[in-house]
């Protein structure tokens, strides 16, 4: 990650906050402390970028779970992580999911497993934004096509057959792949989706997918449908593949469009 990483922590014991912070002084983290929830609101809402927080739990006033639960609605994207006593497990155990709380780490921490926990956490806030990135991209590229494919559906230009306009004349003119699937059927596949997955495009069309995809493709469709958005294999030439998916709302018959981009050969 090449911003800063900041991690928040909270904790109304001033040694426990210097013990954090001379833990990680080699480390490439910018820490924020703070001695109270109130004071981390204060903090969390002041600070730009705040990938990670670690609360203790019991605290004066706001208990840490408290804490967290508020900074989840203030800052959602943030990796959260609870510290307490071993007296408190099970009231932080029962209470967890209130904060969205990632891991909790018992009193006294073990150093090795407290930094791999950070680490961890900072991984998956870049995960989580990569993740939010794409879906964005994603959802960018399907409006677009199912603008050009309404364009064409409206302007009712025949071409060469008595179907109208292909709308291969226009996915093969875009930079990456696309593959659309309806109720297990093949709908549209353009000339970069065909040269990534090694298929033939004409042979792929109207068939059922089982029969004419790669099998690892066909398992990702399957998963779309279960809420998974991305998948990363490897192209019918060796590079790595990325699949981008997005399920339509076609009422009860199940519709997926897919983008495909491949890394680049050079």
């Amino acid at each position: 990650m090449d911003e800063t990483v900041r991690i928040l922590c909270v904790d109304d014991e001033r040694n426990v906050l210097r013990a954090i912070e001379r833990m990680f002084i080699d480390e490439d983290y910018e820490i924020i402390t703070a001695s109270s929830g109130e004071e981390g609101l204060e903090k969390l809402s002041s600070s730009e970028n705040v990938h990670v927080i670690i609360s203790d739990y019991r605290m004066p006033g706001m208990n840490g779970v408290e804490f967290l639960k508020k900074a989840c609605s203030l800052r959602p994207e943030t990796i959260r992580i609870v510290l307490s006593g071993y007296a408190d497990t099970a009231a932080v155990v029962a209470a967890i999911n209130e904060g969205e709380i990632y891991r909790f780490i018992p009193k006294p921490w073990n150093e090795d497993e407290l930094r791999m926990t950070i680490a961890k956490a900072v991984e998956m806030f870049a995960l989580h934004r990569e993740n939010a990135k794409l879906s964005e991209e994603l959802h960018a590229k399907s409006l677009a096509l199912e603008h050009l494919s309404g364009a064409v559906d409206q302007q009712q230009v025949s071409v060469g057959g008595p179907h109208g306009l292909d709308h291969f004349i226009i996915l093969d003119s875009l930079p990456f792949g696309v593959l659309s699937v309806l109720a297990d059927t093949v709908m549209q596949m353009n000339k970069a989706a065909a040269l990534l997955l090694g298929r033939d495009r004409d042979e792929c069309l109207s068939r059922p997918m089982g029969q004419v995809l790669p099998a690892d493709i066909c398992g990702f469709i399957g998963r779309v449908l279960a809420g998974e958005k991305s998948w990363t294999g490897v192209a019918a030439d060796g590079r790595m593949l990325r699949a981008d998916a997005t399920a339509l709302d076609q009422g009860a018959t199940p519709a997926i469009v897919i983008v495909l981009t491949g890394e680049s050969s050079a």
